[in-house]
């Protein structure tokens, strides 16, 4: 059973409600109840945080800096930003058994500490036709050469297969598509991750576009600078210790890309501009990044140029 956070905090108070103001003690026992709620954060409603902060700057671009530390040598470790010594290796230590950590807090650490993280919008169909649109930041590319991309499905026990929509979609049509998620459609992009039935499509509440796939039948996002058309490569089921299914990894084969004129660098031709695609990733919690601040590190590709820097360190 999930249990959001709007069920554990008080309407206008960070703190959290007695248990027998809940409408949830009903069918948690209390010892349950109890490890959920000081595993989780308290929260104020969102719409009175959200109030209290500044509005979302628009203007905002996005710029290169110098690297942190310019002076940086071979050898010396972390640089000297404010701060820095708390990174290093001498520094207080916790040591984790994820085997003593309950489920929600371990994904509570877990997602905010494996940051930032990209988000596929993925867009499946099932096989009569019915399409299914829902974000995952369980996603990354796996390789260029044959394209390849990965995204991560958790278990829905509550399914006669166990699957959420889009596992099964892609496992029995094997193909879907993948579109980046971009600032100026972040919040339908969010919209999608309702948990809708199967019978109902979430490009609808979303209002976002299905652009005609030509190599798959799923379409992909009309408003994303960037989608990829995927095969099913591979399928591999992550099972808990008892053998149940926890996730789903999916690898898909890149058949065809689709990106914006706009996004593309005119200089280099084959390069994705960061501050035009303005991709949206994702944090610990309901908190979303931007990209506004970048720095370059060239490579050390060549150990002898390494080796002679470090003798003159």
């Amino acid at each position: 059973m999930s249990v959001r956070r709007a069920d554990v905090t008080k309407s206008g108070n960070s703190g959290h409600l007695p248990y027998q103001q809940t409408g949830i003690c009903s069918s948690l026992s209390l010892s349950l109840f109890h490890q959920l709620i000081t595993t989780m954060a308290p929260h104020i409603p969102f719409k009175e945080a959200e109030a209290s902060r500044p509005p979302f700057d628009r203007k905002a671009e996005l710029h290169y800096t110098q690297t942190p530390d310019p002076n940086w040598k071979l050898g010396q470790g972390v640089n000297d930003l404010p701060g820095a010594d708390k990174f290093k290796s001498q520094e207080g230590w916790r040591a984790i058994d994820p085997e003593q950590m309950e489920g929600p807090a371990m994904y509570k650490m877990m997602i905010s500490a494996i940051v930032p993280r990209p988000i596929a919008l993925v867009s499946s169909m099932d096989d009569k036709g019915v399409g299914n649109l829902a974000p995952f930041s369980y996603f990354n590319m796996v390789s260029s050469s044959p394209p390849v991309i990965m995204i991560s499905v958790a278990a829905n026990p509550q399914t006669t297969d166990g699957l959420k929509d889009t596992a099964s979609n892609i496992k029995h049509l094997k193909e879907f598509c993948v579109s980046i998620i971009s600032e100026p459609f972040v919040e339908a992009a969010n919209m999608t991750s309702a948990a809708a039935p199967r019978e109902v499509e979430e490009w609808e509440v979303s209002g976002l576009t299905k652009r005609d796939s030509k190599m798959v039948k799923p379409p992909h996002v009309g408003e994303s600078a960037f989608s990829m058309e995927c095969r099913l490569e591979h399928w591999y089921d992550v099972k808990k210790d008892d053998g149940k299914i926890a996730s789903t990894v999916i690898l898909g084969r890149v058949l065809q890309f689709h990106g914006k004129e706009f996004v593309f660098d005119p200089n280099d031709p084959d390069r994705i501009m960061a501050e035009e695609l303005r991709a949206v990733s994702r944090l610990g919690g309901i908190s979303y990044g931007r990209t506004l601040q970048m720095t370059e590190l060239p490579r050390a590709t060549n150990w002898d140029d390494v080796k002679a820097e470090m003798k003159n360190a």
